[in-house]
């Protein structure tokens, strides 16, 4: 198979990676940036993670407009019209830090999760654009932009955060405009909107009530939102614990946030394939093991190496439960429920992760790092009774 043949039969699959890649910085830079500055401009300290939080809010509430406006237009419109508000926002955030605004710095945060809202509907134009037993490996491939944005975003925002005749962390944000301009011009020269074949008579669309009653679509949501609320409690209160509460340098935080993120993506290279090999059930259930794993390392004193085991157990745990979730859920509806159905599971996924970066700055300024890793506990282990009730069960062709 030539280039141009190979580019045509995964066009949609290169051109979302190759985006992602830039847009996919915005969350690493809030995450590193969004707490310290927060730590700095905010009114009080428990409401130094709100930007993070209300950036997760964002995503939650955008989740189901951003899914129902696509299936009326098209996902191009959504993903350019979202990428442009993403561009406004992160200079917002700019002005917002340069007059210590925190109010603006919020509303700016909120639109960023407003964007990544409609990116994350890449994934499933990714998963329509391939047949589907090929939609595990593409997905894998499709999160490895995730390195790229790990090295890329972090490093921007360090990197920028002292720019002469600008105030700290000011041309972090004019660095993440800049980035997302890229992914802009990427989906607006190369992506087209992909068609998939309607549905059968026996495919008929169903009420959503019976949809969501599946026991392996109740497993792939939870697994989803499991992996995104546990992620988002630990990640959004380490920059906090490590650099403002245990006073380690802003590179060494970098660097742990840094290899969290490699670590959510860099399993990305085989956990398509082993998908595919021992099916998405059996990942799910590996992702629990590592989520257990690394709550009981975060539970020892918070040395610099016990973060960064802790934030790469985290890493590896979250890709095994979202990869594997993902590939079941595209197998529990037909193409004529995708859009409702990807509406509802970005709504609770997202809105679960939402409640975890609210917990972050309470939890921190209550209990220290180690009430985070209590309260991570039991949201972790409510994902036993969804394995048990998918266990057996069949699940619809998305085909």
């Amino acid at each position: 198979m030539n280039t141009s043949s190979l580019f045509r039969e995964y066009r949609t699959l290169i051109v979302l990676t190759a985006a992602q890649c830039f847009g996919h910085t915005a969350a690493p830079i809030l995450v590193l940036l969004g707490g310290i500055v927060g730590a700095q401009i905010a009114p009080s300290a428990d409401l130094a993670t709100l930007p993070i939080a209300v950036q997760i809010l964002g995503i939650a509430s955008a989740a189901i407009p951003a899914s129902l406006l696509m299936s009326r237009f098209g996902r191009r419109v959504g993903f350019l019209g979202s990428t442009a508000l993403a561009i406004v926002a992160a200079l917002l955030a700019a002005l917002a830090v340069s007059r210590q605004s925190f109010s603006l710095f919020v509303f700016a945060g909120f639109n960023i999760g407003v964007y990544i809202a409609f990116m994350q509907q890449f994934r499933f134009a990714v998963a329509e654009s391939v047949p589907a037993d090929k939609v595990p490996r593409s997905l894998s491939i499709f999160m490895l932009a995730g390195i790229v944005s790990a090295l890329l975003g972090p490093e921007v925002g360090r990197s920028f955060s002292e720019v002469q005749g600008l105030p700290l962390y000011v041309g972090s944000f004019i660095g993440l405009a800049t980035l997302l301009s890229v992914s802009f011009m990427i989906l607006l020269l190369f992506y087209r909107n992909t068609s998939i074949g309607s549905s059968s008579s026996f495919e008929a669309e169903r009420p959503l009530p019976e949809i969501i009653r599946q026991p392996k679509l109740i497993l792939a949501v939870a697994a989803a939102a499991i992996a995104y609320s546990v992620m988002a409690l630990v990640m959004t209160a380490t920059p906090l614990s490590m650099h403002q509460m245990d006073g380690f340098s802003l590179e060494a935080t970098t660097r742990v946030i840094q290899s969290h993120i490699l670590a959510m993506y860099l399993p990305s290279f085989f956990s398509g394939l082993l998908i595919s090999k021992i099916g998405a059930l059996k990942t799910i259930k590996a992702g629990l093991v590592l989520m257990l794993a690394c709550i009981s390392m975060g539970w020892n004193a918070p040395q610099f190496f016990h973060y960064l085991g802790t934030l790469i157990l985290l890493g590896v745990g979250w890709n095994f439960l979202f990869l594997g979730g993902t590939t079941l859920l595209t197998q529990c509806y037909y193409p004529a429920e995708r859009f409702k159905v990807q509406a509802v599971n970005d709504f609770v996924v997202f809105g679960l992760q939402g409640v975890g970066s609210l917990s972050a700055g309470v939890l921190i300024a209550a209990a220290g790092w180690g009430g985070v890793m209590t309260f991570a506990l039991p949201a972790t282990l409510l994902l036993i009774p969804a394995i048990v009730l998918a266990r057996g069960s069949s699940a619809v062709s998305a085909r």
